[in-house]
């Protein structure tokens, strides 16, 4: 018989819009590839998803797919929900979700395997009223949101107090970092295994939540036309970063790489994403396509290789 997947869309973060967008594209995948599928736009009614999966009289879905992306759905809150209810579910489970989510954690995890990171510190928010936390450029993040939401780069003659305005909806402390020049690399992995090196060319200032999720901003190049070894460290990284932490399921790890450096000592990590967008225009089902494993197929491996860690 046919499983039936839950698959949980919507949300209520910043990301809400992408992941609609995600949800419909994987719902439409999941039932070509075979599954049952229910789809539920999640809100903060948390009683209305624990009776849509766990229902009164019995049943309820074999395995949640979760197509939520940002604070709440990404972080480990509803992967909680889901251990409590023993419900199978793909991507990453709590812990790792929670690590992946929180920056600054990460970054200590990157650095304590060896990974290189941009020079950054956590700051006060309002610190930035007070001037330049380190020299121009850098950048200026959330410590916990996706997508590029909230990132500014602070290049000469941009207003602080305008950065700092734009950060104050995202919380009290923010993540900044070194800008580092020269191309943007993306890695998606699969289980234990780094797919692919994209690089990323976008037309904007930089590859923001625009660039992401607009058709013609930023061209994908896969496999990346970079040096060997640069493109194998940058899958080791990937992998290790993925293992390190936690995760489970599909990832992607983002990189930025300052190829006036010789080697890879330009290399440096960025970030991982615990749950990458599967929109039309996303880098993890574009790798896996580039692969030989068409979108249906991918939905169904995550599926069978959903699990519930507790």
């Amino acid at each position: 018989m046919s499983k039936t997947v839950a698959l949980l869309k919507g949300g209520w973060s910043p990301e809400r819009e992408v992941s609609l967008t995600t949800g419909r594209a994987c719902a439409d995948a999941l039932r070509e590839a075979g599954f049952t599928v229910v789809e539920l736009d999640v809100t903060r009614d948390l009683r209305a998803l624990v009776d849509a999966l766990r229902p009164a009289g019995g049943g309820g879905p074999d395995v949640v797919f979760n197509a939520l992306h940002g604070k709440w759905g990404e972080d480990g809150c509803v992967q909680g929900v889901l251990e409590f209810l023993s419900i199978p579910y793909t991507h990453s489970g709590v812990l790792a979700s929670a690590l992946a989510m929180d920056k600054p954690r990460a970054r200590q995890v990157f650095a304590a395997i060896g990974l290189r990171c941009a020079d950054g510190m956590v700051i006060e928010r309002r610190a930035l009223l007070a001037g330049d936390p380190m020299p121009r450029p850098y950048v200026v993040k959330p410590i916990d949101q996706g997508s590029s939401i909230g990132v500014h780069i602070v290049g000469p003659g941009d207003n602080l107090a305008a950065v700092e305005a734009a950060e104050a909806k995202f919380g009290e402390r923010v993540l900044v970092e070194r800008y580092v020049p020269g191309r943007e690399l993306t890695v998606a992995v699969l289980g234990d295994r780094p797919i692919a090196v994209t690089e990323l060319r976008p037309r904007v200032k930089f590859y923001d939540y625009e660039a992401k999720y607009t058709d013609g901003i930023t061209e994908h190049l896969v496999p990346a036309p970079i040096a060997k070894p640069v493109y194998d460290e940058t899958m080791r990284w990937a992998l290790a970063a993925h293992q390190a932490l936690g995760c489970d399921g599909l990832t992607r790890c983002d990189f930025r790489w300052d190829d006036s450096l010789p080697g890879t000592e330009g290399l440096c990590i960025l970030e991982i994403n615990t749950q990458p967008g599967m929109t039309p225009l996303s880098l993890a089902p574009e790798q896996a396509k580039w692969l030989g494993l068409p979108f249906p197929e991918l939905m169904r491996w995550m599926v069978e290789h959903a699990r519930c860690p507790a």
